[in-house]
């Protein structure tokens, strides 16, 4: 899998780069999704909303959203935990969720998959959107591809 070239260069600081990034976690308690931990890190009981970050260089939204996740936080209070997925591991966990726009936020519970906010907002889009997600039982993450059918047309199953 290619890793898609950002303004900022690998390997740098975007945190040091970004303080609004870098407030996520120094600020608002927000814990770091790395790709290659991203299991363990969702493995909790409960909702946890996932923040898809991207270079804000590229998606100038990244910055907004960094800002209105606090925001959802203090209108849900102990409601959800939120993990952070800075702009590599976002990239590679991305496919996993089937969302089209950055930057994203992805809600799971237990562990999976409930629904995204894909792209920028309206607040009062947010506020519904968020009261949804958290009412909504799990399900399968949107893919790309052709729908598997089972016997009676339920999907598990390769069958007809």
């Amino acid at each position: 899998m290619s890793v898609v070239p950002m303004p900022v260069q690998p390997g740098a600081d975007i945190l040091a780069s970004y303080p609004l990034v870098e407030q996520m976690f120094s600020r608002h308690g927000c814990t770091e999704v790395r790709a290659d931990t991203i299991d363990a890190g969702i493995a909790q009981p409960g909702h946890v909303l996932l923040v898809f970050t991207e270079d804000p260089m590229r998606f100038k939204e990244t910055l907004d959203l960094v800002v209105i996740v606090p925001q959802l936080q203090r209108a849900f209070p102990g409601r959800f935990a939120v993990g952070v997925l800075l702009p590599e591991a976002a990239r590679k966990v991305q496919v996993r969720y089937g969302f089209n726009r950055w930057p994203a936020l992805v809600m799971l519970k237990d562990g999976q998959y409930v629904g995204a906010i894909d792209g920028l907002r309206n607040w009062d889009d947010y506020l519904e959107q968020m009261q949804v997600l958290l009412e909504t039982a799990p399900t399968r993450p949107p893919t790309v591809g052709i729908p598997v059918r089972g016997p009676g047309g339920g999907a598990g199953s390769c069958a007809a």
